[in-house]
């Protein structure tokens, strides 16, 4: 069975489109258009948005993030024993300078930016909308790939989560999850992840 991971709240500790946002863009603007995702706007468009709000020049951004995002322990030990597959609601260019740091390689599903100096363009990978959520989300990503665990902690997680084997949560997706009634196995860190799949899930 696969093992497939959320890339932030999950292996990084924070956010990182959240810290982002924080450090170079518009908290505010953040602040209100969370709060239509899944009502007025799609999760894309909000990101689209909030991170439309950057005009900082890309390296420096990335100088900042390398110099601040901690990944959750565990992290490269999951990856040498199961070397799961990262899907992202993401940035590669984001992502990818943080595994380099790490010495880590992986499997990378996520959607790309180009840093304008006007505002970050987002470009979100070509997907059909999911007949379960309606968006072009992680589930249809996924499809026809066979059985999976998932590891998620938000919005992002909860319709793919859905449609895995076994389910790892924290955080938002841990109370989504308890809210519909759907079982789950929470983790604090990744050694976690990794010592529960040696074993059977719970019944």
């Amino acid at each position: 069975m696969r093992l497939v991971l959320d890339w932030d709240g999950t292996i990084t500790e924070r956010d990182t489109l959240h810290m982002a946002i924080e450090r170079f863009g518009d908290l505010e603007i953040f602040h209100v258009l969370e709060r239509q995702i899944g009502r007025e706007l799609t999760l894309n468009e909000v990101i689209g948005v909030e991170m439309g709000t950057i005009r900082a020049p890309f390296d420096d951004v990335i100088e900042w993030l390398l110099e601040t995002v901690t990944l959750r322990p565990g992290f490269a030990e999951l990856v040498d024993a199961h070397d799961p597959l990262i899907v992202s609601a993401g940035f590669r260019e984001l992502i990818l300078p943080v595994l380099r740091r790490e010495g880590v390689r992986a499997d990378v599903i996520a959607n790309s930016l180009e840093a304008d100096p006007s505002g970050w363009r987002s470009t979100f990978l070509e997907r059909e909308a999911c007949p379960v959520c309606g968006e072009p989300c992680k589930r249809v990503a996924l499809a026809g790939g066979g059985p999976f665990a998932y590891v998620g902690d938000g919005v992002s997680d909860r319709c793919v989560s859905l449609a895995a084997d076994r389910v790892f949560a924290r955080d938002g997706l841990a109370r989504w999850l308890d809210e519909r009634g759907t079982r789950y196995e929470p983790y604090g860190d990744l050694h976690d992840v990794r010592l529960a799949l040696a074993t059977r899930p719970s019944a």
